[in-house]
């Protein structure tokens, strides 16, 4: 088996990283397109994780030492169950909930990203970074400001618009990393 040297791991892994970026980009084009469908879509994936997650409490309950333990484990599973089981009976309610938390999740993300372009402030391409940060950052606010009336176009728009701006942000640093190992491996045929 051939090894790869570090140049043709970085193009392999930027190549990948081309493709998550362009599938982001395809799915916040969709979440645009229909909203609604889209926050009712996400509403219900998070309910199902909370049932599984509800799942594997009770599961755990049953392996637990002691019966304080398994009690509690057991009573945790059950409210996952029956929280995760409400969301999908009424996911237009779970839709405005989740407002709030995507909402947050927004901010957080944003003041994350703007960080990281101070750190990686050098590299080139990071500007994106800092434009990904800015843009959620105001994501975050526009739900907040618009909540409740807003909650069932909003998640569905927004979430697919910061799908966009992350898709191009990942694409274009990508791209700038194949620039880079494209310039080493230049320079190493010249020497």
């Amino acid at each position: 088996m051939a090894q790869n040297s570090p140049v043709q791991i970085v193009r392999h892994a930027s190549g990948w990283s081309i493709v998550w970026g362009v599938l982001l980009i395809i799915c916040g084009m969709l979440a645009i397109g229909s909203p609604f469908l889209a926050a009712v879509a996400v509403n219900v994936v998070i309910a199902w994780l909370i049932v599984f997650a509800g799942v594997v409490h009770v599961v755990l309950a049953f392996h637990a030492r002691g019966a304080g333990s398994m009690i509690w484990k057991l009573l945790v599973g059950i409210a996952y169950l029956c929280f995760g089981g409400y969301l999908i009976v009424h996911p237009v309610l779970g839709v405005a909930s989740l407002t709030l938390v995507l909402a947050s999740l927004f901010l957080i993300e944003g003041i994350l990203n703007v960080i990281l372009f101070f750190k990686m402030r050098p590299m080139q391409g990071s500007s994106w970074v800092l434009i990904d940060g800015i843009v959620t950052l105001l994501l975050g606010l526009l739900i907040y400001m618009q909540w409740p009336s807003s909650s069932a176009w909003a998640i569905g728009t927004l979430v697919g618009v910061s799908m966009i701006i992350s898709g191009v942000a990942r694409t274009a640093m990508s791209l700038a990393v194949r620039k880079a190992t494209s310039e080493v491996t230049t320079t190493k045929l010249a020497a």
